[in-house]
């Protein structure tokens, strides 16, 4: 059961800094506030937080494009390492948590008519890595978009909103995804209007897919999952799918394609 939250920021983090200081005028938050990277474990008291039930991490989100967007995902590393964590290691993942998150998400956004900003998942990757359940939240962008006013109450008020309309949906399938670039449009659409709870994605730039992926992607799902969805054409080519449908069947998952999820 997932009771009780933590919020993490970071002083050194423009965007985090804005958001959590919109949480404290709301009020009612546990923190817990670092001065560097959050991304990198090593910054974090993880005996903290090992005492809650569900980590959020309030961050920037640099984008190359400068792409305005707000963001969420689940922290791990499939090969590389991102600026922090550990190669071929995931983080807990609630997928029913994150799927809430992302929904309201979408919905204060457009309750608030920040329309220039577009609201996206993005695939698994970087650390911190800790045992606890967690999820990232960001503002994507640039210094410009870490300092807007509107764009750090709008995650602020996500963030409120979400843990205090929480409630576990026992009728939602829990999902994994893989395939798709690192927006991830195709998983986006299934986690908002579909039945289906994503977690972890692997994406397709990781690929090739291995057991290992697989496995660790369903073993960091805090819920049981019941089925793999594959972003039929974000796999590749046919070479490519059978890859993992081989992978997928030798371990007895079940999967679906990503145009057949209801």
């Amino acid at each position: 059961m997932i009771n009780k939250f933590l919020i993490v920021g970071s002083k050194s983090d423009t965007a985090s800094r804005n958001i959590v200081m919109n949480l404290m005028d709301f009020g009612g938050f546990e923190f817990h506030l670092i001065d560097g990277e959050m991304l990198k474990t090593e910054n974090l008291d993880l005996e903290k937080i090992n005492s809650y039930d569900l980590v959020i991490f309030a961050s920037k989100h640099k984008s190359e494009k400068k792409e305005k967007t707000l963001s969420i995902h689940a922290p791990g590393n499939f090969k590389e390492v991102w600026g922090g964590g550990e190669s071929g290691r995931l983080g807990p993942a609630s997928a029913l948590f994150n799927k809430h998150l992302f929904y309201t998400l979408n919905k204060v956004r457009e309750e608030s008519g920040l329309l220039r900003y577009s609201v996206t998942m993005e695939v698994t990757h970087h650390g911190p890595l800790t045992e606890r359940p967690s999820v990232f939240i960001e503002i994507g962008g640039s210094e410009e978009e870490w300092k807007d006013k509107k764009a750090s109450f709008v995650i602020a008020k996500t963030i409120r909103d979400a843990i205090n309309t929480w409630k576990e949906n026992p009728y939602n399938e829990i999902a994994v995804g893989i395939g798709g670039p690192h927006y991830c449009p195709n998983f986006n659409k299934l986690q908002l209007k579909s039945n289906a709870a994503i977690s972890h994605i692997i994406p397709k730039y990781v690929f090739p897919v291995t057991e290992e992926m697989v496995l660790e992607s369903i073993n960091k799902t805090v819920e049981e999952v019941d089925f793999v969805i594959i972003d039929w054409k974000g796999v590749g080519p046919a070479e490519e799918r059978d890859k993992v449908i081989k992978i997928l069947e030798k371990n007895y998952i079940h999967w679906k394609k990503s145009g057949d999820v209801r």
